[in-house]
């Protein structure tokens, strides 16, 4: 029997009702100089088959190809884009075992992320941590450890929906805690605690948790008031603090000539077990500047419980995540924020950043230098913008800068394509000059 042939489709992608379908396994060799492992271009070339457009197995290879994880420069403004892995870090780690769980001194099981945990205890002031890997995780495992089958007092206007649709009563649900509502979404005064507190008390149930959440995705501005953890930690029970971004220090003594305007307001993990909360609850990749984890910090009764909670050991992190986490910490520790790659880029100087536009737009025909308003993002410090500058390029260039290698991501607005390239590492720049020229034909 002859082997099938791969013909060339009808018009419209149609194949006449004589012909056989192409051998999907020759039109997947066919297109093998895409990269691919040959099961994925099988993937690919069935696909087309089935669809009736055998031609187009190398465009679906093309695209499967393209959706591979792999470094792309960040020219968007954002310093943490979500869809581009929130914080960038630097992390390498050869093919050897860890003593992720080892106690080297004594040669027997230690705690998992003890050097991480014991950086964390340092520069918050709490007297234990718990690492785990995301931090919706951290309030997961906080409510459940502190709050199954209690109530747990939240005001209105904290009921906030963060990323990928997770919503703050489906997280206490979750926990099997049981959400009381105070206040209104614009104001919540501390009466409305204590009335909810003396609620409890008086029909015999057990002590409730106060659960303070930071508004880090949306603000909410006119005719409204809200109450200090301080306050809070005055009625007598225990007060949990999401404070979402992750910053550690207020003072942000890593950050040389003290922390940045754009801080102001935005709470830190000191300063909030400082005034008083039992736990704080944040993100390691916002802020934070690491991997993306999540971090349980505070009295080392309540961290001790949570760690023995049986959800502990479903959400922990593993070893990479535990060593990067590790490496930013110690850096902080250094008091070297330009160790942190989220630093550096949110500490670049406007005038450097303009010389290095100038730079770039000096090689790229039609290029020019403009002024940038870049973004934290990462639903953290919203209606924050930071001055900024980058280079702008006439027309919508954007999916052919995607297609660079490595991808160039950059923004269009008002008919030009802009890269901000306080988000760029100035190491990148040069990518960035070359997938410009590139996509203008230069």
């Amino acid at each position: 029997m002859e082997p099938h042939t791969v013909a060339a489709p009808s018009e419209g992608g149609d194949r006449r009702p004589s012909e056989a379908p192409p051998s999907v396994d020759a039109l997947a060799r066919s297109v093998a100089d895409v990269g691919l492992p040959h099961p994925l271009l099988v993937q690919a070339a069935r696909a087309a088959v089935t669809a009736g457009d055998p031609a187009s197995a190398r465009d679906r290879a093309e695209a499967a190809r393209a959706r591979l994880q792999r470094p792309v420069v960040n020219a968007t403004g954002v310093l943490l884009h979500t869809n581009l892995g929130r914080a960038p870090v630097t992390w390498a780690q050869g093919a050897r075992a860890v003593n992720v769980e080892l106690d080297l001194g004594s040669g027997r099981r230690g705690r998992r992320g003890e050097t991480a945990t014991a950086a964390l205890r340092a520069l918050t002031g709490a007297e234990d941590a718990v690492v785990v890997n995301n931090g919706a995780a951290a309030v997961l495992l906080a409510l459940a450890a502190l709050a199954a089958g209690r109530p747990v007092i939240v005001s209105r206007g904290e009921l906030v929906e963060i990323g990928g649709g997770f919503r703050i009563p489906e997280v206490l649900a979750s926990s099997g805690a049981r959400l009381v509502e105070v206040g209104t979404t614009n104001r919540t005064r501390r009466s409305d605690y204590e009335d909810a507190v003396a609620a409890v008390a008086a029909a015999g149930g057990l002590t409730p948790v106060i659960l303070k959440v930071h508004q880090s995705n949306y603000r909410v501005v006119g005719f409204t008031s809200s109450v200090p953890v301080g306050e809070l930690a005055g009625l007598g029970v225990p007060v949990v603090a999401d404070i979402g971004s992750g910053l550690l220090d207020a003072a942000a003594p890593w950050v040389r000539g003290g922390p940045p305007g754009w801080l102001a307001g935005e709470p830190a993990a000191r300063q909030t077990l400082r005034h008083g909360a039992a736990l704080v609850t944040f993100s390691g990749d916002k802020l934070l500047g690491g991997p993306q984890a999540g971090v349980v910090a505070g009295r080392a009764d309540l961290v001790a419980a949570c760690a023995r909670h049986p959800l502990a050991r479903a959400l922990r992190p593993g070893a990479m995540v535990l060593g990067a986490l590790q490496q930013v910490l110690l850096a902080y520790a250094r008091g070297d924020g330009d160790a942190v790659p989220l630093w550096r880029m949110a500490s670049a100087g406007e005038d450097g950043l303009r010389a290095r536009s100038a730079a770039v737009a000096a090689v790229v025909p039609g290029a020019k230098v403009v002024p940038c308003r870049s973004v934290v993002g990462g639903g953290a410090l919203p209606g924050v913008e930071i001055p900024s500058a980058g280079v702008a390029v006439p027309g919508d260039v954007a999916a052919s800068l995607r297609r660079h290698e490595p991808p160039v991501v950059a923004t269009v607005r008002a008919g030009s394509t802009v890269c901000d390239l306080r988000t760029v590492d100035p190491a990148d720049d040069v990518v960035v000059a070359r997938a410009l020229s590139a996509a203008l034909g230069a």
